[in-house]
């Protein structure tokens, strides 16, 4: 049996791409919790591991990768069947496009590292904190909203869930989080509301996690 391991914190969005992901290809896998919030990432057992002390860390069978999109393209390659891209051309750029757009413009200005930098440095309070992340979410939606009018579906590209929709839907938890307005993206409120009919996407919410924590 393959042996493959998750570490990941139920809040991540990062790491909750990679358990869509893994779910939708039918994969098994060894979650271990690394808690942000309790400074985890910054012990010497994990930063030997990975020394950026990030979430999510992925290993397979000699492998291991930090990079939720880096693990989501190894998963691609090395377990093919079900695909997360779609088969055209065009349509593949157009979902790696809208997963670019969340996992490389809105999320990294909004993690906590980041939000932990504006509190130590510039005295940014809870609500400056929130008011921040909602900004970069409102610019990286609005680009994914006018993208889903040309190629969405049931889902993001097409009527088959994959790499855009595992993107999307941990980004508008964590909109929901920070107190985002979502009614002027109707098109990605219907991306999310058809993929929480699927269960790889049910069984990968952070409330589903092990170590989940109300609050």
């Amino acid at each position: 049996m393959v042996e493959r391991t998750l570490h990941g914190y139920y809040r991540s969005t990062a790491a909750y791409r990679v358990r869509i992901a893994l779910l939708l290809k039918g994969l098994s896998v060894t979650h271990v919790p690394v808690h942000l919030r309790k400074g985890e990432q910054h012990g010497e057992a994990y930063r030997a591991l990975n020394p950026l002390a990030l979430v999510p860390w992925f290993s397979e069978e000699g492998v291991a990768l930090g990079q939720s999109l880096a693990i989501i393209e190894y998963l691609e390659e090395a377990h093919p069947t079900p695909s997360l891209l779609p088969s055209n051309l065009a349509a593949r750029a157009y979902a790696r496009e809208i997963a670019c757009i969340i996992a490389c413009d809105i999320h990294p200005v909004g993690n906590l590292r980041v939000l932990g930098k504006l509190s130590a440095d510039y005295r940014e309070s809870g609500e400056g904190r929130a008011a921040w992340n909602r900004h970069w979410m409102e610019a990286g939606f609005t680009a994914i909203e006018a993208r889903l009018r040309k190629t969405a579906g049931r889902f993001a590209v097409g009527d088959e869930p994959g790499l855009a929709d595992l993107c999307i839907v941990p980004q508008l938890y964590n909109a929901r989080r920070f107190g985002l307005d979502l009614t002027p993206y109707p098109g990605l409120c219907r991306v999310d509301e058809a993929a929480h009919s699927l269960p790889a996407f049910i069984n990968a919410a952070p409330e589903n996690q092990s170590d989940f924590e109300k609050g």
